[in-house]
């Protein structure tokens, strides 16, 4: 993984995902205690910034491949960008998601044309059940995370922020990014390490799935004791990525822990003052941003807002 990698999917990904803006509000600027700038990837095709390591990915596969068609297992916005991604390639694609993925998800990955199969996350293996697939069928298996295109696609949001914080002025602050397996994580780390190293990349996850910081603490790879029952399942995964981990390793702070409650309390306020829809898993970076103002340094602090995929019951228990 390097650099050029990601410079040259955010090539293939121009003119086909969505540059998500950069928004700010003065009242969370009041709630943090100082400048909060809000990387708006919820608004990104598929409603998170999944479209782009799932187009990167399969827009580097040859025509061969791409006939055969694509694998990939996802809680649902992997599954969402790679759905896409392979639809706008004419290439089929066979999606292996959680049963108890959010239905929302499930519709929208079957809406754009993938096939479903779907699994118990509690006692089947996602990856047994991929390979075993993808040998019958001769398909090719897009990681969610520990996949070098993927984390490139991912790469490209942090040449954005990169250069959107560089034209605001920023040269230092803490970027606060949900973090699930890592690809986003390390794909933003590596590319803010090359064009904005005054940016530190955070990974935020949710309390009881907190792998990411707990490794970055140990120095080793650390598993999660559960593997479900969390509202924040689009960042919900078993441990960090064998190709992601070294690199936040290399490229990251410490990580941050948030409650359930402080993602709903997010997801609230991004609606109130942003105008924008956040899932829970997408909204724990902001969380970090806005009730975590120890955890960061500097004047101000940028929050990647992941995702927006969220049932209609939870946004509402998160409004309420």
């Amino acid at each position: 993984m390097n650099i050029e990698m990601i410079r040259a999917a955010a090539q293939r990904l121009a003119g086909h995902a969505r540059r998500t803006p950069i928004l700010t509000s003065p009242f969370l600027d009041a709630i943090a205690g100082r400048r909060v700038f809000v990387k708006a990837e919820c608004l990104q095709h598929t409603g998170s910034f999944k479209f782009r390591g799932g187009w990167s990915a399969v827009s580097a596969l040859p025509a061969e491949a791409l006939q055969k068609g694509v694998i990939a297992f996802s809680s649902g916005n992997h599954a969402q960008g790679v759905a896409l991604a392979a639809r706008s390639h004419g290439a089929p694609a066979v999606i292996i998601m959680p049963a108890d993925a959010p239905a929302v998800k499930i519709a929208n990955t079957r809406a754009l044309g993938a096939e479903v199969v779907l699994y118990d996350r509690t006692t089947e293996d996602r990856d047994a059940i991929g390979d075993r697939l993808a040998a019958a069928r001769g398909l090719t298996l897009i990681k969610p995370y520990d996949e070098p295109q993927v984390i490139a696609g991912q790469g490209s949001c942090g040449l954005e922020i990169a250069a959107e914080m560089t034209a605001l002025g920023v040269t230092r602050a803490d970027v606060m990014v949900c973090c699930g397996g890592g690809g986003l994580t390390s794909g933003i780390a590596l590319a803010l390490a090359a064009d904005a190293p005054g940016l530190r990349t955070r990974p935020v996850e949710p309390e009881g799935f907190d792998d990411a910081t707990r490794s970055l603490a140990s120095g080793r790879i650390e598993r999660n004791a559960r593997l479900s029952g969390s509202l924040c399942d689009a960042i919900i995964t078993p441990q960090p990525g064998n190709l992601t981990f070294p690199i936040m390793q290399q490229h990251c702070g410490p990580g941050v822990v948030v409650s359930e409650d402080q993602a709903l309390q997010a997801m609230a306020l991004a609606f109130d003052r942003l105008k924008i829809v956040l899932e829970p898993g997408g909204a724990v970076a902001l969380a970090a941003a806005l009730f975590h103002p120890d955890a960061s340094e500097g004047d101000a602090v940028i929050a990647v807002a992941t995702g927006g995929n969220v049932d209609p019951a939870i946004f509402a228990k998160a409004l309420a």
